[in-house]
């Protein structure tokens, strides 16, 4: 029997245009990039080069300051271009996938009868070990670390975010195989919602998370089930879907990176579900899915933690929705913020939408106002099922004060646990920012 544990805080944010639980075909471009930024923490080194001709799971970049940790072609292909910004930075490795596919040959094997440093090996060579997180400071985790457990959350509740058990169907097989090969490295905990048919998996204790958003976000699990004190180490898996490309490499001794897409958002004609591997062209997903008189912000990922992007952009590693809402620049509102609203969504009841009941709602991408003082309201932790002061902890990480930032628990966060704090903060900061650029500058002055 799962434990049951009920959140109280939080705040579900009620979007239109959700996907529907049916897949569209994709014609493919051939176009893939495998980008660095999708791996916080890592820094890059690039082990190909142009021309070069790769096999999928052969690697195409690999973590300076851990070089073991190698980060896998999703496909078999010509290396084309090692693209770079700034200072020679790398932002992406981009391959021309073959009309016939190649897969280097990892061996099937049995994760019961695995030890735990043999399954480290196998994610280390295979490329994927780099998909695994950790806390503190929510980066891609490296193999020296010794985590005192392992967290998964199979729970996606951020708004027009992807169905996980829409997409586990048929794939049940090799989910058990990846939770078991986590289970062989440390203890493993599986968090899921209540509606979830993920309960009865082996070798993990399972918990489901009843609450609103952000109850899917691993660090909150994690501050439920087993805080993180100074001098501890978790591993995290955010994304489940890294969990089947475990499994898929032990069942099959291939990597496949295929994950499924919600194809979501206000603007989106159709939305639906497609499966596509990571790295590949976006074009191949949004061309004629939205109407282009309309001026559109393209996300990859949700709306509360996805970046922009443009349609030739590439799926992120770890991205299940692509999102289309309304930009916003082109409103002309009369009176502007005065006017009573019906149609646009208030967490304070600000307008008077709230007296219809739960609707759904087209919002746009404007901030609607600017930075301004940081206001003491208790905002925060209105939406913050964590035993933490957030709007405390902003303030020490604004500060610098690195004392004050451990007294107040900045080991346990991520940014993304500070989503939703941003979208509803009336100061308009950006909390996920702030919070990167904190747990930033502890990991240097821990170093």
């Amino acid at each position: 029997m799962a434990n049951v544990i009920k959140l109280h805080k939080g705040l579900d944010i009620n979007l239109k245009g959700k996907a529907e639980e049916k897949k569209i075909q994709l014609k493919s471009s051939g176009k893939y990039a495998l980008m660095p930024a999708d791996f916080e923490g890592v820094v890059p080194k690039v082990v190909v080069k142009e021309g070069d001709k790769v096999k999928a799971g052969d690697a195409l970049f690999v973590n300076k300051n851990y070089p073991s940790v190698k980060f896998a072609s999703p496909v078999s292909g010509t290396v084309t271009a090692v693209e770079r910004g700034d200072r020679r930075k790398v932002l992406s490795v981009r391959v021309d996938a073959d009309a016939n596919q190649e897969f280097k040959d990892f061996g099937v094997k049995d994760a019961s009868k695995m030890t735990g440093e043999e399954v480290k090996e196998l994610l280390l060579e295979a490329g994927l070990f780099g998909y695994i997180n950790q806390l503190p400071y929510a980066v891609s985790t490296n193999p020296d670390t010794t985590p005192k457990a392992i967290f998964v959350s199979a729970l996606r509740d951020k708004p027009l975010a992807g169905s996980f058990d829409f997409e586990l169907k048929g794939q049940e097989m090799d989910f058990q195989a990846g939770l078991t090969a986590l289970s062989k490295m440390a203890k493993t905990y599986l968090g899921v919602g209540v509606h979830s048919s993920m309960e009865n998996y082996r070798d993990v204790e399972v918990n489901v998370f009843d609450g609103k958003c952000p109850a899917g976000n691993v660090g909150v699990q994690v501050n439920h089930i087993d805080p993180v004190n100074k001098g501890e180490v978790v591993w995290t898996i955010g994304d489940p879907t890294v969990v089947l490309f475990i499994g898929r490499l032990l069942n099959t001794g291939k990597v496949n990176l295929t994950r499924t897409v919600a194809l979501a958002g206000s603007e989106v004609n159709s939305p639906a579900y497609a499966d596509m591997l990571v790295g590949q062209e976006l074009a191949t997903l949004v061309s004629n899915s939205y109407d282009a008189d309309h001026s559109v912000r393209i996300i990859n990922g949700n709306p509360l933690t996805g970046c922009p992007t443009t349609k030739d952009g590439f799926l992120g590693a770890h991205t299940s929705e692509v999102c289309i809402i309304p930009e916003g620049n082109d409103n002309d509102e009369m009176l502007g913020w005065i006017m009573p609203r019906f149609g646009q969504f208030s967490a304070n009841r600000s307008y008077f939408s709230w007296l219809f009941g739960k609707k759904q709602y087209a919002l746009d991408a404007r901030v609607k106002g600017g930075e301004r003082h940081m206001i003491m309201s208790g905002e925060y932790d209105k939406v913050l099922p964590m035993d933490i002061y957030g709007e405390y902890l902003i303030k020490a990480i604004i500060a610098g004060d690195i004392d004050r930032m451990e007294q107040l628990g900045i080991y346990e966060v991520s940014p993304e646990d500070f989503a939703v704090a941003e979208f509803v903060d009336s100061s308009k900061l950006e909390l996920q920012r702030i919070v990167r650029e904190g747990l930033n500058n502890l990991r240097k002055e821990n170093a």
